[in-house]
C-alpha cells in the first residue's frame, strides 16, 4: 500500500475511503459518508476494544521542542515541535478517564474533510472510551519502550487501540504526532494545527516525509532517555529495549529510523510502502515484521516489500490479512462500523482487524524485546485463518 496517502475524515465516521496524494494510487471508493441528519452518538463508538494485558494503562501528554532543528514543512514556525502521548503500565484505581483526542482536534480533523455537523460530532468522538487513565500513578518496574508513528493525515489517536494494548502488556508506548502531517494536532497553548503537506506535498515525496519522521522519532528517543528526560516517569523505561512500529508512511519511517538509529532494536511496518527503500546493507541483523492487507501486500503487489524482504538481514516475518483494508490496522474502521453503515465487499471485521494487529504486534515485541517465545509467530494458526505467512 502506498505510504503517502490521504485518508479522509469521512472514512473515520463512515468508511475507509483513501484518496491519492503526491502520486499515490487511488483506492476503490466505498459507500457515501454520513449525513448531517445522523446524530453524533450514532456516529462514534462508545468505547475501543478492551486491552488484553494484565496492567491498567496510564496516559501523560508531552510537548517536545527540538531547538536544534527547524520545522521542515513550515520553517517560519521555528523549531520542530511534537505532541506525544505516553502510555504506560499504571496502578489500578488512579487517574481519570483519558479522552480519545481533544475536542478541538476532533473538530479540526473532521472539518478538514468537510464532514457535516462536525461541531456536533467532535465532543462525542473525543469522549470515546480508551481504557487509559490520565495521570495515573505508574506501576513499579522497568519496561521496554515502543514508539508508534501513524499514517499520513491520521492523528496519533488513530493508533490508540494498539498503544493501549501494548501498554497493558507491559510496555511504555510513545505515540507520536508529526506536526503539519495530519489535521487536528492540539498544543498546550490552545493551537490546533492543520495538515500542511496534505495540500502542499513536499519535494522528495514520501521518502522525504519518512526521513523527516525518522528525525522526529530519534529526537523523541533522545528526550525520553536523556540524563534529564522530558518525561517525569522516564525511570520506567528500559533503555536497552526499544522498538518501533508505524502504519502506512509511519511504517516507512520505521525502517528509515532503524537505518539511522541503532538504538531501535526491533521494528514493524503496518501496510506501508518502503520509501525510501530498505538499505542494501540491511538493518544490521535487527528483526523486522511486515503486516499488510493481502490484496495490496501479497508478494508481487508492492515491489518495495519484495525488494525490502531480500534486504532485511535479521529475524523477519511477512504476514498478510485477508479482507483487510489500509485502515484495518488502526481504529478507523471501528469508528466507521459503529455508525452502522455498509462496508466494502468481504472486509475484515473492524474488531477482528484490531485483534489480529494487536495479537501479532504484541507477540513480535514480546519475543524480540522481552525474549518470550511466541508460537504465534512460527507459522499459520487454525485460529487465525485470515493470516497468511508469506515466504517469497
Amino acid at each position: 500500500m502506498t505510504t503517502l496517502r490521504r485518508t479522509a475524515v469521512a472514512a473515520v465516521l463512515a468508511l475507509v475511503l483513501p484518496l491519492p496524494i503526491a502520486g499515490a494510487a487511488t483506492a476503490a471508493g466505498g459507500p457515501p459518508a454520513a449525513t448531517a441528519a445522523a446524530s453524533p452518538q450514532a456516529l462514534v463508538p462508545t468505547e475501543l476494544p478492551r486491552p488484553t494485558g494484565p496492567f491498567t494503562v496510564g496516559l501523560n501528554t508531552l510537548h517536545l521542542v527540538d531547538t536544534h532543528r527547524q520545522d521542515p514543512w513550515v520553517p517560519a514556525a521555528g523549531p520542530r515541535q511534537l505532541m506525544v502521548s505516553m502510555y504506560y503500565p499504571a496502578r489500578p484505581g488512579t487517574g481519570g478517564p483519558a479522552p480519545y483526542m481533544t475536542t478541538a482536534g476532533a473538530l479540526a480533523w473532521m472539518q478538514h474533510d468537510n464532514i457535516p455537523n462536525a461541531a456536533g460530532l467532535a465532543p462525542a468522538l473525543s469522549a470515546t472510551r480508551t481504557w487509559a487513565y490520565t495521570d495515573a500513578r505508574p506501576a513499579p518496574g522497568r519496561f521496554p519502550l515502543v514508539l508508534l508513528s501513524p499514517g499520513l493525515t491520521m492523528p496519533r489517536a488513530t493508533l490508540t487501540s494498539v498503544a493501549v494494548d501494548l501498554a497493558s502488556r507491559g510496555y511504555v508506548v510513545a505515540l507520536v504526532d508529526h506536526t503539519y502531517e495530519a489535521p487536528g494536532i492540539t498544543f498546550p497553548d490552545g493551537r490546533t494545527l492543520g495538515c500542511v503537506i496534505c495540500e502542499q506535498p513536499p519535494a522528495g515525496g514520501p521518502a522525504a516525509v519518512a526521513r523527516s519522521r525518522a528525525k522526529d522519532l530519534s529526537f523523541v528517543i533522545d528526550q525520553l532517555t536523556d540524563r534529564h528526560p522530558a518525561w517525569q516517569d522516564a525511570r520506567l523505561i528500559d533503555q536497552q529495549r526499544i522498538g518501533l512500529a508505524g502504519h502506512s508512511i509511519g511504517g516507512a519511517a520505521t525502517a528509515a529510523t532503524m537505518a539511522a538509529d541503532r538504538r531501535v532494536r526491533a521494528g514493524a511496518d503496518l501496510d506501508g510502502t518502503f520509501r525510501p527503500p530498505v538499505p542494501a546493507t540491511g538493518l544490521d541483523g535487527r528483526p523486522f515484521l511486515l503486516i499488510g492487507a493481502q490484496a495490496d501486500e501479497s508478494p508481487g503487489q508492492d515491489p518495495s516489500w519484495s525488494k525490502g524482504w531480500t534486504r532485511l538481514d535479521g529475524w523477519k516475518r511477512w504476514l498478510t490479512f485477508a479482507g483487510a483494508e489500509h485502515g484495518s490496522f488502526t481504529d478507523v474502521p471501528l469508528l466507521a462500523s459503529q455508525a452502522g453503515l455498509p462496508e466494502p465487499p468481504e472486509p475484515l471485521a473492524p474488531t477482528r482487524g484490531l485483534q489480529l494487529t494487536r495479537d501479532y504486534l504484541g507477540a513480535f515485541f514480546d519475543f524480540q524485546l522481552k525474549g518470550i517465545p511466541q508460537p504465534l509467530l512460527d507459522g499459520p494458526s487454525p485460529a487465525n485463518p485470515e493470516v497468511t505467512f508469506q515466504h517469497p
